[in-house]
């Protein structure tokens, strides 16, 4: 089902429009401003968020979603022959799923279709130097939301469990664990197609990540390699969280909100045969934190006085043909920095640690990878591995109900008593 009738925002609008009886917009001279990145799927996809965000604002949203909502979506095919070719590609498709039903879900999560724009069409994503398979993670210019490349399979399985997604974001106010799920779409390139998903960054857009873990309740090969410990922000695993000795130091009432949350998400997704998600925490050092903010401040200053002082001789060698007034009062002025605080209106997955706890920290907890069905694939893999690893052994890849009550056991083992 294609996108609601309704004109191209952008300033100029495109000179010819047609519609075909499955509403597919065709567009064959393109004269407006594009975006760039250095990737031409990228460059499509942030053309494509911004049309379809515009183009949705003059549609007034449902008051109530329908099943056909949920079967959805909305294509452009486009055709630029020689125009701007530099910018964008002389032919792509960009499609766009399920477009009112991911609309109410952002309204659900707080979040602006101005600022979910904003934040994916402004700048170029940057690119996750931590991805772990042959799919692009990127995050936003901002840092606030992530942009996930998926496996048309897993469009499939977005697509099957949307509808109950929808119905437990609903239930929970939008309270959650799980992953704030925002948009979804295909980019066509060449004949190649590429999706992405959309997600709110579990961890802040401003406070640095100093540890991280994937935690699953599984300890049989669950153990950082040291080709990842190397890196400079290794993921460890289950095996290196208990090695570490770790723990998370949050309040009794803390604790509580979490596991109740913690306790509805699992029940959502043993409910849907779901398996295999981890638990991703992040954990920033407040002190270790301010300590780099100032020495960035006095990197900078360092920086700005340089600046001041080539400024200031500039200024004196050409004085003699310039009055004294000249440059004195064009000097820069010393900009201030303030260190980053947490906002948990923004960080919505983060708890700052407890008063008197050993370390002043801000733990980010939310789960990812969701999206596994326990289907014969993964009976045949449990198989497998109860016969190497023994029946007893923790293994990852276990029915979903144990999967969920293992998961829930070691989490709820994390924290200090």
């Amino acid at each position: 089902m294609a996108s609601p009738k309704s004109g191209f925002v952008s300033n100029p609008p495109p000179s010819k429009l047609r519609r075909t009886k499955s509403k597919k917009k065709h567009f064959v001279h393109q004269k407006v401003e594009v975006f760039r990145a250095s990737d031409p799927v990228l460059s499509v996809f942030m053309w494509g968020i911004n049309h379809t965000v515009s183009d949705m604002v003059h549609v007034p949203a449902p008051v109530m979603l329908l099943p056909d909502d949920f079967k959805a979506n909305s294509k452009i095919k486009v055709n630029y022959h020689l125009f701007n070719k530099e910018n964008l590609p002389g032919h792509f498709k960009f499609k766009e799923y399920c477009p009112q039903v991911f609309r109410n879900l952002r309204e659900r999560f707080g979040i602006e279709d101005q600022d979910y724009q904003t934040s994916l069409v402004r700048s170029s994503p940057l690119k996750d130097g931590d991805s772990q398979d042959e799919h692009l993670l990127l995050t936003s210019y901002d840092r606030l939301l992530i942009i996930k490349q998926i496996s048309s399979e897993e469009v499939e399985d977005m697509h099957n469990i949307l509808s109950e997604y929808h119905q437990h974001t609903v239930k929970s106010h939008g309270v959650t664990l799980l992953p704030q799920f925002l948009g979804m779409y295909r980019v066509t390139v060449n004949n190649e197609d590429s999706y992405f998903i959309i997600m709110r960054n579990m961890f802040s857009h401003r406070l640095t990540i100093h540890t991280k873990y994937n935690l699953k309740g599984s300890l049989v090969s669950r153990e950082a390699s040291d080709k990842e410990k190397e890196k400079d922000l290794p993921t460890f695993k289950d095996m290196d969280f208990r090695n570490n000795m770790q723990r998370i130091y949050i309040s009794d009432e803390e604790k509580e909100k979490l596991m109740e949350k913690l306790n509805r998400d699992l029940d959502f997704l043993v409910r849907l045969k779901l398996m295999d998600y981890s638990l991703l925490l992040g954990i920033h050092e407040l002190d270790r934190g301010e300590r780099e903010d100032e020495e960035e401040d006095e990197e900078s200053a360092c920086e700005e006085e340089d600046e001041q002082e080539n400024y200031v001789t500039m200024v004196a060698s050409a004085s003699h043909s310039m009055s004294p007034e000249g440059g004195a009062s064009s000097v820069p002025a010393r900009r201030t920095v303030t260190p980053a605080e947490f906002d948990p209106r923004v960080d919505v997955y983060g708890i700052q640690s407890a008063a008197g706890a050993p370390q002043r920290e801000v733990y980010f907890m939310g789960m990812i990878n969701i999206l596994t069905h326990y289907d014969t694939k993964k009976k045949a893999a449990h198989a497998a591995k109860t016969v190497k690893h023994g029946s007893g052994a923790e293994i990852s890849t276990v029915h979903p109900e144990q999967y969920g009550k293992r998961f829930l056991e070691f989490i709820a083992n994390i924290f200090t008593r």
